[in-house]
């Protein structure tokens, strides 16, 4: 998914889509910016508004498309239960993302260029589409030839910083997980609320 530059992205949608923004730099550009407007009344946005700001935060932070979206939104809303809860874990069990939460790469874009390039098992056998959905069970490895590229150098030194979602079991050192079972908001850091984002899809 094609995006203009990052800091005008999170500067819109709030600084936990990307990583590069979770920085002392970008906070402080944000206290002089608020700084700057003190005393004026803040643009108010109407509820679409805001569905429509949560919705892309979402799509932003997950790095997917429109179509893409749609499509798990119309999926989750046609099974029975929770459609939040159905979308979330549809998001959480993509390929990339798995990749990124287990820190294998610094952030989801990363992750996404890691399995194109075919660093990444699942079952053992080479999954070289990110937005692939793993199912309970499945497992996800590195690629032997690929442990001691440079690639995951940063990984390595990482290794014991925790961060690892519980719905996950992972063994650090032969760079190996299972998805144990289904990712859900009390198992997963989830910063915005899907609930307003169906709401956006039901107008």
């Amino acid at each position: 998914m094609k995006v203009g530059p990052r800091y005008k992205v999170c500067k819109r949608l709030g600084n936990g889509v990307y990583e590069k923004c979770q920085t002392q730099k970008f906070t402080l550009s944000e206290q002089r910016k608020r700084g700057g407007m003190m005393g004026k009344r803040p643009r108010q946005l109407s509820d679409f508004g805001k569905q429509m700001l949560e919705k892309q935060r979402v799509r932003f932070t997950y790095g997917i498309t429109e179509k893409q979206f749609q499509r798990y939104v119309k999926e989750a809303t046609a099974k029975t239960g929770e459609s939040t809860a159905t979308l979330l874990s549809t998001l959480e069990r993509r390929l990339d993302n798995i990749v990124y939460r287990l820190g294998l790469a610094p952030t989801r874009r990363a992750a996404r260029q890691m399995v194109v390039h075919g660093h990444i098992l699942v079952d053992g056998k080479k999954a070289a589409i990110p937005s692939h959905i793993l199912t309970i069970g499945q497992t996800v490895s590195v690629r032997e030839k690929s442990k001691g590229t440079a690639l995951f150098d940063a990984f390595r030194e990482r290794v014991g910083e925790g961060g690892v979602p519980t719905w996950i079991t992972f063994n650090s050192k032969k760079m190996e997980a299972t998805i144990k079972s289904e990712p859900s908001k009390d198992n997963t850091e989830v910063l915005f609320d899907l609930g307003v984002v169906m709401e956006f899809y039901s107008r």
